[in-house]
């Protein structure tokens, strides 16, 4: 529901200035900026602002008592720490993080997708694995065991960087360093580390795999190259270490003919016709700002409920951004049990800041960025945040980097931080991410096509050669949910396909492993 304006210039300020988001909410927020002493009509009435209002940020629609709560998304956001009349700016300076006590029901909001439109396409051109998974891209990976042998990972991967791999059926070879992978003790840590590393080698997205070590870290090369691993029909595993090769030239050559031999034993793959069902997206956002939750988000919850309609999966992740929304999702559960494991995920999380220092909490993890864009706190930004997940039921939930063997709607637990979360869902399976920004986050996966999503005009216009799909269209009153939910389906299946996305083009290949213990 929107408001109009009534008594300002329409050039200076064209009509709908802000946005009010659901009758219950007590604040609206404005679609541009807004000067202090403008008129706009709400309620057969008028507000004035108080203050200039800059786009993405909140004003009081009535007044609002010292202590009383203030709404959006129909939701608790916090406590007004002052009287607010009608026409105040909203933020930091004023609101006061306090949200009640949350009560939780599961499985008692069921919403049926069927009534969903039918997509027109409803396959991709892809490469089938003997899984039955299938990759939207054909790669070779190098990975590094640790942060010792990184530098010869990324030399190996560099020897193809020129190369033209037309023929093989191969997309390309990218290197996978990371920071970890020794100075660390047999755990969980290591554990972890393995589970991220080996389901990134075994991925749908990649054809042939060499793992690269020093020799002498913790996380040795051996583990991924186990039996069970290296079975016929998984994508095929060399390793090598730099010590046993003879020093880091010795190493990338090494490196450099296990991929050429790999590239011609994998097979000229060419892409063939896969359903919909085969696409596992990992949704994301990152340097949000107000217009992500209104916008962007809630078009690639449409977008995920159509490849969730068809068998597919969409996998929400960062733990630490659905607190203070996470009752929503409860509700959406397939099951009490799927209900509590969140909730024990979200416990978990709760228990691993708290090791480190008590005055951390989650409320800390907005960043500058995204006040400045008008999210004032984690609750206000969770709750835009799940819109991501669109209106499926929430089938599993998985540990960070765990194989996604459920379709449907799935989350898993990651930290907010984009570069670990994507990692941790790709590792788990994702072949395919929708991210959205509303600041503009510059971000891209090696073995993963990311698709960018800018959640207003101005950010797609500024940054165009990093933002694929601009959702501002439907704050400019352009586009309806449903049909840019539809446009972004339509680009998912073409980069699904082949096309290449802006973070590619520009050779984004941002990772990063979770580390969620200290280093010896």
């Amino acid at each position: 529901m929107a408001a109009q304006l009534v008594s300002l210039d329409p050039q200076r300020i064209p009509a709908n200035p802000w946005i009010h988001l659901h009758p219950k909410d007590n604040v609206a927020v404005a679609r541009l900026q807004i000067p202090a002493g403008a008129e706009i009509a709400f309620e057969g009435g008028a507000v004035r602002t108080l203050q200039p209002i800059s786009p993405g940020h909140k004003l009081t629609l009535r007044p609002i008592a010292k202590g009383a709560m203030v709404f959006k998304y129909g939701e608790e956001i916090g406590r007004a720490a002052e009287h607010l009349p009608a026409g105040t700016w909203v933020h930091t300076h004023n609101l006061v993080f306090d949200i009640n006590e949350r009560s939780y029901e599961f499985g008692t909001s069921p919403v049926d997708i069927g009534d969903l439109p039918e997509p027109g396409r409803t396959t991709f051109m892809g490469y089938p694995r003997a899984d039955g998974r299938a990759g939207t891209r054909n790669f070779v990976a190098i990975v590094g065991a640790s942060n010792c042998a990184a530098y010869a990972t990324e030399r190996i991967a560099a020897a193809f960087r020129d190369e033209s791999f037309a023929g093989t059926g191969v997309d390309g070879v990218v290197a996978l360093p990371h920071a970890d992978g020794c100075g660390q003790a047999e755990g969980a840590d290591t554990d972890l580390l393995r589970r991220t590393l080996d389901g990134l080698a075994d991925h749908p997205n990649i054809a042939a795999a060499v793992v690269v070590g020093l020799g002498c870290e913790v996380n040795q090369i051996g583990y991924y190259l186990r039996p069970e691993v290296t079975l016929p029909g998984m994508p095929q595993r060399r390793g090598l270490t730099l010590q046993e090769s003879g020093g880091t030239r010795r190493a990338v050559e090494d490196g450099v003919r296990a991929v050429r031999e790999l590239i011609d034993s994998a097979g000229r793959l060419q892409r063939q016709p896969c359903p919909v069902s085969k696409i596992a997206i990992s949704l994301e956002c990152g340097g949000s700002d107000a217009f992500s939750g209104i916008t962007a988000n809630p078009g690639v919850g449409y977008c995920a409920d159509l490849v969730v309609k068809q068998g597919g999966t969409a996998c929400l992740g960062e733990t630490t951004e659905i607190w203070g929304a996470e009752h929503l999702l409860t509700r959406r559960s397939a099951s009490p049990e799927v209900g509590r494991k969140l909730l024990e995920m979200l416990d978990w999380y709760f228990d691993y800041v708290r090791r480190f220092n008590d005055s951390v909490t989650f409320n800390a993890n907005p960043s500058p960025g995204n006040m400045a864009g008008g999210i004032t706190n984690i609750a206000e930004k969770s709750l835009g945040a799940v819109a991501k997940g669109g209106h499926s039921t929430l089938s599993a939930v998985y540990d960070y980097a765990e194989r996604i063997t459920d379709g449907g709607f799935v989350f898993m637990n990651s930290p907010g931080y984009d570069p670990a979360s994507v990692t941790g869902m790709v590792a788990g399976g994702c072949n395919i991410c929708l991210f959205t920004t509303g600041r503009g986050s510059c971000f891209g996966f090696a073995t993963a096509p990311v698709i960018k999503v800018a959640s207003n005009s101005v950010t797609a216009r500024h940054m165009d050669e990093d933002m694929d799909i601009n959702a501002g269209t439907v704050a400019d009153g352009q586009e309806s949910f449903a049909e840019l939910g539809s446009r972004m389906y339509d680009t998912l299946l073409d980069v699904a396909s082949g096309r290449r996305t802006c973070s590619e083009v520009a050779g984004h290949r941002e990772m990063m492993t979770w580390r969620i213990g200290p280093t010896l």
